[in-house]
């Protein structure tokens, strides 16, 4: 990130240094009211043409939570502003924050921690002779140690050790019993150093002791969350059970501590592991049951309620028992079944069942002698969690579950004030509060946001309407043409015998709807095939497809995701052509038959080449570049998805594909530069700018991404001898962060599209924001977070806001906003589609148009 985009660095110290940042942050807020300088001081006075903008600009600006100026900018004032960033540099800024839109009222599910001045922190270092693998027997004897010496000792459970006061020595050895078999063990405490409580390296222990107290609330940790099993909730027809619980985390954020609050569902089902078992062996012959239970176990999350851990299945153990003996790290041999009646009190009952093995996923910096370590589990004390492929595919086992899980934004507010009534009545847990000079505040925050204006939907023709208050265009897209009509004149239709007569009338149905849509649709080629096999399907593809046929559309009497993969690798690999299938039972009902055809031939339409809507982009020779990546299974690799723009509508994509070992892979400079020259071949020229927004990297990776991957892109603008200044965005999904908009009835309810959140909750070092794009009927909905980690275009908030919010517009199958950008989507089911289906790279015959929707 260049030096002119970056906050203020947190200023280290304690005591007198950090009251100084306090000061220096509230003659911050007090300055921006006063129309100052950020920086609390008067900002240089740009010239020239960059001063009647900076004017400009300063006329229509509203202080943030404050109310709004007389001239609030509209629309059109962003675009013009956005036109004029060829022309004008962004102003070096302390908070990354916009200015346009109207404000509104929110809600969000943040607590301020309040920090006693002056207040200490001793951090001790714990290691025990001989080892103790177990944590909670690690915790017991540090119990044992500092029983009565420290009410408010905060233990990790692994070597780290927090007390608010110094301990004696700088080294100190204690001697404690198992609590199992009395075993002596010696525990070493060594000091390593003092903190201030108020200090960013605080947050370990901050985590630390909330996690206490949601056990001393008689919450269970499950993961990384924390439920309550006493209040579960069961579902018995579908043999599952929903435990509600919390996401808990501290940060450190923009406007200082933060107790994040989200409320959590777990969904666990009532069987377990070796019950999976015995069903699928009595409906499975001997033959085929080994691959039965492999192909339901493997890559399957289970949950052992004698330690509330959570593990991923990564294969079975057929030839193992619970009979057998593994080494203990005194170097003793112990069989599973003395282990778990010796540590858990649990007797096995089935000592011949086989076991399931878990490997350890490798974290930063592991030691060598645990990078081979692996888990064996018992099939009995394994509790299946989560949904299975096919309980998702039925919609009444997702109603019924969506029943528990599905949660207002009252019904969330409610359960939040509902942990702080209980905090603040638990005695024990403000005597700990208390002891480490740590308050709670009495209610989440209430914050001012801003809500961007409507867009306007672009369609054939320059015929504009608007986006509409849900950000939801259906309805209006059956009245309108297309931007890019593909005519369709040479299509097969295959299909089954039994299903004749609903191919007769899809193909008719198509044909009527095309002039609507501002193309011709010619009739088809009929293919009825003999039967449904699979091998019936690969025949036809490879005897009936030439490379004059622009479509081949497969109505299939039932969707099987056998059959489905191999026609989707076929047509997109060795006879790379646009495919369809559609499952016959979708069109059997008159009533949606129209809607329903309606999609499938804007689908075809795109995957053509064609282009169905736009909105207005002010600027002209951008590429807009998204980045995602696909996890596949137990030992399969992931795939990396890369789409460009091509056009200055940004409509159309160049896609591609590949398989990596890793999460962040070295494909990006190839991708990149095909995709510059396709941009070069279509528009004439090279982009004048470039963004990348890049889905699926997590808080830990963007130091790695800031440093390695942006770094890729700027050599191979080099290489090219290109001057195009980058601008980098990072995308969130998976946060526990949640916007909720105060209605003027008092109630909570869900923010409106094109809500923005960019400041108090935001990072402190970090430009970034929260955004709302899209609408939601039931539940709540999930913001998005936008990290801008590397910025050479200089692009000031309002317009990377306004950017992202438009790119939300252009997600082709569907006619409405999505909660990512575009880009980032397509390149999501670009790589799923590769992971799941193909399994191979696809024909890079394809890569101009979206074959993959």
């Amino acid at each position: 990130m260049s030096s002119e985009n970056s906050r203020a660095p947190e200023p280290k110290g304690r005591g007198a240094i950090l009251q100084a940042l306090f000061e220096r942050k509230k003659r911050e807020r007090e300055a921006m009211l006063h129309g100052v300088g950020v920086s609390g001081q008067e900002p240089k006075a740009p010239r020239g043409r960059a001063a009647l903008l900076e004017k400009i600009r300063m006329k229509s600006l509203a202080p943030v939570g404050g109310e709004p100026a007389a001239a609030t900018p509209t629309v059109e004032h962003v675009t013009q502003s956005l036109a004029a960033v060829e022309l004008e540099e962004a102003p070096q800024v302390t908070h990354y924050r916009g200015a346009s839109g109207k404000p509104i009222d929110l809600s969000v599910n943040y607590i301020r921690l309040k920090v006693q001045p002056g207040q200490g922190v001793f951090e001790y270092e714990v290691a025990f002779s001989p080892d103790v693998d177990a944590k909670n027997n690690r915790i017991r004897l540090v119990n044992q140690i500092l029983e009565g010496a420290s009410r408010a000792k905060v233990f990790d459970g692994g070597a780290c050790l927090y007390l608010p006061n110094n301990a004696r020595g700088a080294q100190a050895q204690f001697q404690a019993k198992m609590p199992d078999d009395a075993t002596d063990v010696t525990v070493t405490i060594t000091y390593k150093r003092q903190k201030s409580l108020g200090d960013r390296e605080c947050l370990h222990l901050y985590n630390v002791l909330f996690k206490r107290i949601m056990h001393l609330l008689l919450y269970v940790q499950i993961g990384h969350n924390y439920f309550d099993p006493q209040h579960r909730e069961l579902i018995p027809q579908r043999k599952l059970e929903v435990y509600p619980g919390f996401v808990v985390a501290v940060d450190e954020l923009e406007d200082g501590l933060m107790l994040c609050l989200d409320t959590q569902h777990r969904v666990l089902r009532t069987e377990n592991a070796y019950e999976l078992l015995n069903e699928l062996k009595c409906v499975s012959s001997p033959a085929h049951f080994k691959e039965a239970a492999l192909r339901n176990l493997l890559g399957s999350l289970v949950l052992t309620k004698y330690n509330n851990k959570s593990y991923i299945i990564d294969d079975i153990l057929w030839d193992m028992t619970p009979r057998d003996t593994f080494p203990t790290s005194d170097g003793r041999e112990i069989s599973f079944m003395e282990y778990y009646k010796m540590m858990y009190k649990i007797t096995i009952a089935d000592p011949s069942q086989p076991l399931l093995l878990h490997r350890r996923r490798l974290k930063k910096n592991t030691p060598p002698e645990l990078e081979g370590r692996m888990v064996c589990l018992i099939p009995e004390l394994c509790t299946l969690t989560g949904l299975t492929d096919a309980m998702r595919n039925d919609f009444r086992v997702m109603k019924d579950v969506a029943l528990h899980t599905r949660v207002t934004p009252q019904q969330r507010a409610l359960a939040l004030r509902t942990y702080l009534r209980n905090v603040r009545s638990n005695e024990r847990v403000q005597q700990i509060l208390g002891d480490w000079g740590l308050r709670l505040a009495d209610d989440n925050l209430p914050l001012s946001g801003r809500q961007l204006e409507m867009e306007q939907i672009v369609f054939g023709s320059q015929q504009m309407r608007p986006a509409g208050a849900g950000a939801d265009w259906g309805r209006t897209m059956t009245n309108c043409e297309v931007t890019g009509p593909m005519d369709l004149l040479n299509w097969v239709l295959f299909y089954t015998s039994q299903d004749a007569k609903m191919a007769q009338e899809f193909a008719a149905h198509m044909t009527r709807l095309a002039p609507s849509l501002g193309y011709h649709i010619g009739a088809p080629r009929m293919e009825r095939l003999p039967n449904d096999n699979t091998a019936t399907y690969v025949s036809a593809i490879r005897t009936k497809i030439d490379t004059s046929v622009q479509a081949a559309v497969f109505i299939c009497p039932s969707m099987r995701s056998d059959r489905y993969a191999v026609i989707k690798k076929l047509c997109s690999t060795d006879v790379p052509v646009a495919s369809q299938v559609i499952n016959s039972r979708t069109l059997s009902r008159p009533d949606k038959a129209r809607s329903i055809i309606l999609k499938i031939a804007l689908q075809i339409n795109c995957k053509l080449g064609g282009t169905l809507w736009t909105v207005k982009f002010p600027f002209r020779g951008w590429m807009i570049c998204g980045i995602d990546v696909y996890h596949g299974g137990v030992n399969q690799p992931s795939v990396c998805g890369f789409v460009s723009s091509l056009n200055e509508s940004i409509t159309r994509w160049y896609s591609t594909a590949t398989f990596q070992g890793q999460e962040l892979g070295d494909f990006y400079p190839r991708a990149f530069a095909k995709g510059l020259e396709q941009f070069r071949n279509q528009s004439g020229a090279y982009p004048s700018k470039v963004v990348v927004i890049r889905d699926g990297a997590g808080d830990g990776q963007l130091d790695y991404v800031k440093r390695y991957e942006i770094k890729q892109f700027e050599d191979v603008l080099k290489r090219f001898e290109l001057d195009i200044p980058i601008c980098f965005v990072v995308v969130q999904k998976r946060i526990s962060s949640r916007l909720f908009h105060r209605a003027p009835s008092g109630q909570l309810q869900n923010p409106p599209p094109g809500t923005v959140l960019d400041h108090t909750i935001t990072r402190r070092h970090l430009y970034d924001f929260f955004m709302v794009p899209q609408s939601v009927r039931e539940g709540t909905v999930n913001p998005t977070h936008y990290i801008v980690l590397h910025d050479t275009c200089r692009l000031k908030p309002d317009h990377v806001q306004r950017l992202c919010y438009k790119l939300c517009h252009l997600y082709y199958n569907w006619p409405g906003t999505i909660r990512v950008p575009a880009p980032c989507q397509y390149a999501h089911k670009l790589a799923a589609m590769v992971g799941q289906q193909l399994k191979t790279e696809p024909s890079p015959a394809l890569a101009d148009r979206l074959w993959y929707l």
